[in-house]
């Protein structure tokens, strides 16, 4: 790995151009994420949308893992967008990943089984300097609101939303999906050591499940569990290897 690129198992990630480079963040949702929605139907291959896919990283993840699977990978800033076509075109996944330029907060066509999304998510914080960073990660350019609404009304029934935020805005989240009809089925709590607090939470929330759990054989509550990335420092755990072995090199 060096500053302007990181290399995974099946695919290379340039990232030059892009403000925000390769993050635990990201590699976490693109393992963890479902990309084989329960929305599939016989005979269709799985579609996939990466909001603010950046270099292309879990758009690359989500067509590793689901060889089925066609992928949009979309974002506002155009360097964004040429890096994460660079990456995609150089990828074994070529044909079945589209990178786009586009605004998430004006709509989008398209109807899709899993739309996935690490979101910016800082409120009230002093900016960057750099503008396109301070875009990547600040939650104006793209709220939680505008997220649940446009995912919501994009996604097939029983598709699912999958997103990586702060622990602290992990209620806020919840209540913007609760408000355009997604409920939360799974949760994953992430912290970097067995001694401290969770500073991540995974989300994934499904369509249409308003009132139909039961008919639909779904718990009334959520799936709960915890990650820890380190047993101690420098040493991962044995379960974060083993969500990220088929992309680590070290692993």
């Amino acid at each position: 790995m060096s500053a302007n690129h990181f290399s995974f198992k099946q695919f290379t990630i340039q990232q030059e151009l892009c403000a925000m480079k390769v993050g635990t963040d990201g590699v976490l949702l693109g393992a963890w994420a479902d990309v084989k929605s329960t929305s599939l139907q016989a005979n269709r291959s799985t579609s996939i949308l990466d909001v603010g896919t950046g270099t292309g990283l879990i758009a690359l993840m989500a067509a590793q893992r689901n060889p089925e699977a066609h992928i949009i990978a979309i974002d506002v800033n155009p360097d964004a967008v040429l890096q994460a076509q660079e990456n995609v075109g150089a990828s074994p996944f070529a044909n079945r990943v589209i990178v786009r330029q586009a605004d998430f907060r004006k709509g989008f066509e398209g109807l899709f089984d899993a739309i996935l999304c690490n979101p910016p998510y800082f409120e009230n914080a002093l900016r960057c300097p750099d503008a396109s960073r301070s875009t990547a990660r600040h939650s104006d350019t793209l709220t939680f609101d505008d997220l649940a609404l446009n995912a919501s009304s994009l996604l097939r029934p029983l598709g699912t939303l999958s997103v990586i935020i702060p622990s602290e805005r992990r209620m806020d989240m919840i209540a913007a999906c609760a408000t355009h009809g997604l409920t939360i089925v799974r949760e994953t709590h992430v912290r970097t050591l067995p001694t401290k607090p969770p500073k991540r939470v995974l989300l994934e929330f499904i369509s249409g499940l308003v009132g139909q759990q039961e008919r639909l054989d779904y718990p009334e509550s959520p799936e709960i569990s915890t990650l820890t990335i380190e047993a101690t420092p420098g040493v991962p755990t044995p379960e974060f290897k083993a969500l990220l072995k088929e992309f680590y090199l070290k692993f």
